[in-house]
């Protein structure tokens, strides 16, 4: 049986909700509030059938404000990785196999296109109402299906660009359908965009959908004057892909672990306090999470996040000061700091990665970006190893994207081709492409007798000195005649400009290298909206082929390639049919890598217990969300 599905089977867990109900205990600060009664008795705030959390330690102590740090704009995924990763199905920690999580149990056809989930029996949002199939079919019917909320289908919810049908069957049981084979449903729910349908609470939300509220809506609108339809008044109060708005709306009711308290938005901090309706339990009954609350300081600089850091006052951090660069500083202030350094099983496909956009507007811009030769010309002319030397400290490889060595998908060619640095080859390539002609600067002119200029968008983000590394792009794309100009943003403008399809091209990261490499195949073919855009209408049309641009032929191969690793079943057809997908991104070579990553590391607090080694970080998700709720200071609530 494919370690991804599961046919007709459940997570067994280690004890009963029978064992466990005379026995369930709560927080601390929860206890005056259920003695004056504004809150109910533990035994009503938690489902039936509570998830049992494995420990890693053991079993926990209550209290404790956990900090660590955030950037002032564009960084929300700091958030969503910390304390928004509840999904129906979850990988385990150490991402071997996908279980039932907030879903109780599920089941899925030996044909792998129907899914049935059954819920938890009394499981409640943060607020208290109840969570069941009716809030799943509201986001089925009324978000997802809606094309004025939802444009383009997220391909999460898709297979041969044909949408999943979902049907409610009981107040705690949904079915999934889908027209072909999705033998890689539950690994991708479990991964990326899969927290969808469960987090769209039907009470609440409705008030803004005209379908529930149409009379009322004006009046909304009267009092957020900012926006000017219902569509953007529904937007305003949740994000699909937990943008900005999604942690500015304190009123939003969630499944989350902790309900955010102080928005991020223009306060120096953000904060989040335990959900008392939270789903979770320890073996011996103990609602989770251990930790009262979350504390993120809104910083500008990451320097500050290394003085913070230095001098004791965070007991988490890896985002922002996670390379070579700062790892001695913040080795030497380990005893001073009152923290250990750990590792991190963060390895993507490539740390560094230039994005040409295929569906820029500029329409000879938009040739050449298409032509596979301009692309090794330009790959061909970058010194990756100084790159790599200078910015990394020594610390990578020259690669193109691809899965990491010691993978199983790992394929040679495409982790190697047109790595060589080698500009006399990019000039000839570049002059046999037509771009033989230069202006008295020495830049090469393009077909309309004008200087051809690439304009890189660059945010510093992850700590990975995007910025560093640009400008050394840029001398090199010099000395072949290449005129690249590099606009500086913060994540924030960057998100909307790849949204809006307005930028030349960026640098970015790639997911793909470990865990992840069936799943998230955005750095190999236009394949969803989730920060890599290098063709975002074709992307749009494989999730809907009634949407976006119908991309050529080539392209459509490759993604009829990948529909084939997501219907295979077994895991043996997954790792047949996801190896002639690789071959085939090898032939057509969309993106531009310049370095593997290495292993990389975070800071976490000494009496820091049920810490999950390395923590497992991909894509939106997983750091360090998944056993966070068990984390525990093993010392006196301060």
């Amino acid at each position: 049986m494919s370690r991804y599905l599961f046919l007709g089977t459940a997570l067994a867990l280690s004890l009963g909700s029978e064992a466990l109900a005379a026995d369930y205990r709560q927080a601390p600060m929860l206890d005056a509030k259920v003695s004056d009664g504004s809150l109910p008795p533990i035994a009503e705030r938690l489902p039936a059938d509570p998830f049992v959390e494995t420990l890693i330690d053991g079993t926990g102590r209550y209290g404790g404000n956990l900090r660590t740090t955030i950037l002032g704009g564009g960084d929300q995924y700091n958030i969503t990785r910390t304390i928004a990763n509840e999904t129906l199905v979850r990988w385990t920690p150490d991402w071997t196999k996908t279980v039932p999580s907030i879903a109780e149990s599920v089941d899925a056809s030996p044909d792998a296109k129907t899914f049935t989930f059954k819920l938890r029996k009394g499981m409640r949002w943060s607020d208290g109402a109840p969570f069941t199939a009716d809030d799943i079919m509201f986001w089925y019917e009324d978000v997802f299906s809606n094309p004025a909320l939802t444009p383009s289908k997220n391909p999460t919810f898709t297979v041969a660009g044909k949408p999943v049908v979902v049907e409610k069957i009981d107040d705690e049981t949904v079915v999934f359908r889908f027209e072909s084979p999705y033998g890689l449903f539950l690994q991708q729910l479990a991964y990326g965009q899969g927290h969808a349908p469960i987090i769209y609470p039907k009470h609440y939300l409705s008030q803004f959908h005209e379908k529930y509220n149409k009379e009322g809506i004006p009046a909304l609108l009267a009092k957020n004057p900012s926006v000017g339809d219902w569509v953007s008044l529904f937007n305003s109060k949740v994000s699909p892909n937990f943008q900005p708005v999604y942690w500015q709306n304190l009123e939003l009711p969630t499944l989350n672990p902790w309900v955010l308290t102080v928005p991020y938005a223009d306060q120096d901090r953000v904060v989040a306090s335990r959900n008392p309706y939270y789903w979770k339990v320890d073996p011996a009954g103990n609602q989770l999470p251990y930790l009262d609350t979350i504390t993120w300081a809104k910083l500008d600089d990451v320097q500050l996040m290394l003085l913070r850091a230095t001098s004791g006052e965070l007991d988490y951090a890896f985002r922002h000061i996670n390379n070579s660069t700062y790892k001695s500083v913040l080795y030497d202030a380990q005893e001073q700091g009152h923290y250990r350094l750990m590792d991190v099983a963060d390895l993507p496909a490539n740390d560094a990665t230039l994005l040409l956009n295929l569906n820029v507007q500029d329409p000879i811009k938009n040739a050449l970006f298409n032509n596979k030769d301009f692309r090794i010309a330009l790959s061909h002319a970058i010194n990756r190893q100084d790159i790599i030397d200078l910015v990394y400290v020594g610390q990578g490889a020259p690669a193109q994207v691809g899965p990491l060595p010691e993978h199983e998908l790992y394929n040679e060619r495409l982790a190697n081709q047109y790595v060589e640095f080698d500009p006399e080859q990019s000039k000839q390539i570049l002059d046999r492409i037509g771009l033989d002609k230069k202006d008295a600067q020495g830049f090469r002119l393009g077909p309309d007798g004008k200087r051809f200029t690439i304009t890189f968008m660059v945010a510093d983000v992850f700590g990975l000195s995007y910025p560093d590394i640009l400008q050394m792009v840029q001398q090199y794309a010099a000395d072949v005649g290449l005129d690249i100009q590099i606009r500086t943003t913060d994540r924030a403008r960057l998100n909307s400009m790849w949204y809006a399809n307005e930028q030349d091209a960026y640098i970015w990261n790639c997911v793909g290298g470990r865990a992840e490499a069936y799943t998230d195949v955005r750095c190999y073919m236009p394949f969803q909206k989730a920060d890599i855009f290098f063709a975002s209408k074709w992307a749009d049309w494989y999730a809907d082929h009634s949407k976006g641009e119908e991309p050529p032929a080539p392209v459509k191969e490759q993604m009829a390639l990948y529909d084939k690793v997501n219907e295979a079943v077994t895991d043996e057809a997954r790792l047949a049919a996801m190896k002639v997908f690789l071959e085939r991104a090898a032939d057509n070579f969309y993106t531009i890598g310049i370095s593997r990553p290495m292993p990389k590391y975070a800071l976490i607090n000494r009496d820091i217990k049920n810490v999950f080694e390395p923590i497992p970080i991909t894509g939106n998700l997983w750091h360090p969300a998944p056993t966070l709720t068990q984390w525990y200071f093993d010392r006196p609530a301060q």
